[in-house]
């Protein structure tokens, strides 16, 4: 069997996203979106796991994942990068998933994100989300946008996250990470913070509960621009996901705060490319006039028909934007389909 430090090492000559590392299988690698185990390895066995994962582990790290049975966090592989890691328990055997975070920062243009997403580095305050489901390139959009605002103009960049990811080299910008845990105890202690740690921009690893999101909408309704993730297919579901954690007395007043902080949302999918890797298709929502009346109505089910046609506005719809990849020869037209792609001409 392969040393934990061997299988890092190829997760990275082989560019995959994650290590799978569960007793009774063999180690198993996700290339380019799709499963497949390290050749020539056999099964893990469930009494080597505690062996094979524990070298990741700080003491402390060891203890909370004895009281929690699951525990998040990052591990710097020497000059490659940095893996985000969650150890758990199945069976009552220790398994482990570890995706790679690449040293290197890609840009907005070197991610094939539409010119648009630009534009929300530029922004001075207000909310910016970026959706999708687990894996689906949130984490390095994100870190595009905020390191192009640090290398594009004198900011404090102040991001709390579970674990770190990306680590920032300052530029023209100073930035504070904050890990959970290590740096902080929870997400909204650490958000109220953060209104006296001076920031102009806020990065916000998840908007997971109640406390998370509304402690976000006081920072950036309070002048601060802010970036969080959701794990939400679309902009409309990310408008009701919001507003349905409140309680049925608070979610008018939900809604205004929503309407009025809110900039945008890009919500997201990776596919396999014709070219090779995976290309994002996207979904995006500029928080224009109209948007803003329909979150303060209470109509985010009318916010599909917005986006299709307000394309001027920068605005695109997922479909377009399948149709762009497929026109260009990025994705196969079953791939295509499979996203949820429908002909122009038979939109419904």
């Amino acid at each position: 069997m392969l040393a934990i430090r061997d299988m890092l090492t190829m997760v990275v000559e082989q560019q995959a996203s994650d290590l799978h590392l569960v007793a009774g299988v063999p180690a198993m690698l996700r290339v380019h979106g799709a499963l497949s185990p390290i050749p020539n390895e056999p099964p893990l066995l469930s009494q080597d796991m505690e062996a094979l994962i524990s070298p990741l582990f700080q003491p402390e790290q060891k203890e909370l994942l004895a009281v929690n049975k699951e525990i998040d966090f990052s591990y710097q592989f020497d000059q490659y990068g940095r893996f985000r890691i969650n150890v758990y328990y199945q069976k009552g055997i220790m398994s482990a998933a570890l995706r790679l975070i690449p040293s290197k920062i890609k840009t907005l243009d070197e991610l094939g994100m539409p010119k648009i997403c630009h534009q929300f580095s530029a922004l001075r305050q207000g909310l910016v989300l970026v959706t999708g489901p687990t894996g689906q390139g949130k984490s390095s959009t994100l870190a595009a946008i905020i390191d192009e605002i640090n290398q594009t103009r004198g900011e404090h960049i102040l991001t709390i996250e579970d674990p770190i990811e990306f680590v920032y080299t300052p530029a023209q910008s100073i930035i504070s990470q904050r890990e959970l845990h290590a740096d902080t105890h929870s997400w909204d202690i650490a958000l109220r913070s953060a209104l006296r740690e001076d920031p102009d921009v806020v990065l916000v690893g998840e908007m997971r509960d109640y406390e998370t999101i509304a402690a976000a909408l006081t920072v950036a309704e309070t002048g601060h621009l802010v970036f969080a993730t959701l794990h939400t297919n679309s902009a409309a579901q990310t408008v009701d996901r919001i507003i349905d954690v409140f309680p049925a007395a608070q979610q008018a007043q939900i809604r205004s705060q929503l309407a009025m902080s809110l900039e945008a949302i890009l919500s997201q999918r990776l596919m396999p490319s014709l070219k090779g890797g995976r290309v994002a298709a996207t979904e995006i929502l500029i928080a224009t006039p109209a948007v803003r009346n329909l979150i303060r109505e209470g109509k985010a089910f009318q916010l599909d028909n917005v986006i299709q046609t307000s394309s001027e506005f920068g605005m695109i719809t997922l479909n377009s934007s399948l149709e762009k990849l497929l026109t260009d020869g990025l994705i196969s037209q079953d791939k295509a389909i499979e996203y949820g792609y429908k002909p122009q001409g038979n939109i419904q």
